[in-house]
């Protein structure tokens, strides 16, 4: 018997929302002078403390013993969430963003391969397609890859592809595991792991923490907590797929916010991407209804 329609419908709508959400990450940190560590370890405050709060509404207070005791499943996901946001700060600050951007892109296809090896879930050529033109697309939104990239930059982008496509799959393994305490989790690890490195603490001020409360509750809380309740609903290659939409959708923000008006290769880029998202929900939604 097949997955039901509506499970398969939320699980669509809670990823595009989680996508939504991460591709705010711009509109933030250009309202933000500090270090990038120490916006990583207030983001991290921040969003824990709000997925926590969502753990105690959901489940009541003793839910908030999850935190300390996650279990197997949920202590895999949080460690591999943690890795995959620590690395992204350092990728960044090693080479092109654009570089950062390209690797992204290859989590439906790093996810759809664990899945399979771990899980035995095939992707379909459909999913497959639209993730190459996914792929085209976010490379003709960012201009194309530099061909000088820093080596050391690209090994952390390709270490956070591998953690978050993992985290994916472990997500889609562990079903029945509540996963917000694990979202939660990770949040803390992150600020914890970035404590040492973070040299501006001393310097955020009454507006800065509240634009970094706003991050924290609003990118990171609910973008990751929307996309760990989405991606056990659907096949890891797709929950992948969908969230690239994060990058043509930073551009939008970065309009609406700054007026900044994007270049033609992002509008030709993040249309790609946008069409080839739609053409694979359109096209499992008409093949699970012919079935």
């Amino acid at each position: 018997m097949g997955q039901p329609r509506s499970e398969r419908g939320l699980g669509i709508a809670l990823v595009v929302a989680a996508a939504i959400a991460w591709s705010t990450a711009p509109f933030f940190t250009r309202l933000l002078p500090f270090d990038p560590w120490t916006i990583l370890f207030w983001r991290g405050l921040f969003a824990g403390c709000l997925i926590s709060v969502f753990l105690m509404v959901m489940q009541g207070r003793a839910a908030l013993w999850q935190l300390v005791v996650p279990g197997r499943g949920g202590l895999l996901v949080a460690s591999l969430s943690t890795i995959g946001m620590v690395s992204f700060i350092p990728a960044l600050q090693m080479t092109e963003v654009m570089n950062v951007a390209v690797l992204i892109t290859t989590q439906p296809f790093v996810a759809a391969a664990l899945a399979w090896l771990w899980l035995g879930e095939a992707a379909t050529w459909r999913t497959v397609i639209a993730s190459l033109v996914a792929f085209a697309g976010v490379t003709i939104t960012v201009g194309g890859v530099e061909a000088g990239a820093d080596v050391r930059g690209v090994a952390l982008s390709c270490l956070m592809v591998v953690a978050i496509s993992a985290m994916t799959v472990v997500v889609r393994r562990h079903r029945e595991t509540s996963m917000v305490a694990a979202a939660a989790l990770s949040n803390f690890l992150g600020s914890l792991v970035s404590l040492p490195f973070a040299h501006d603490i001393a310097h955020v001020g009454g507006n800065g923490l509240a634009i970094l409360a706003m991050f924290g509750c609003f990118q990171v809380a609910l973008g990751l907590t929307f996309y760990m309740l989405g991606s056990r609903l659907l096949p890891s290659g797709q929950a992948s797929l969908i969230a690239t939409l994060e990058t043509p959708l930073m551009a939008f923000w970065i309009w609406v916010a700054f007026r900044e008006v994007p270049a033609v290769h992002a509008l030709i880029g993040g249309a790609l991407v946008i069409g080839a998202v739609i053409a694979d929900i359109v096209g499992d939604a008409r093949k699970r209804q012919e079935a």
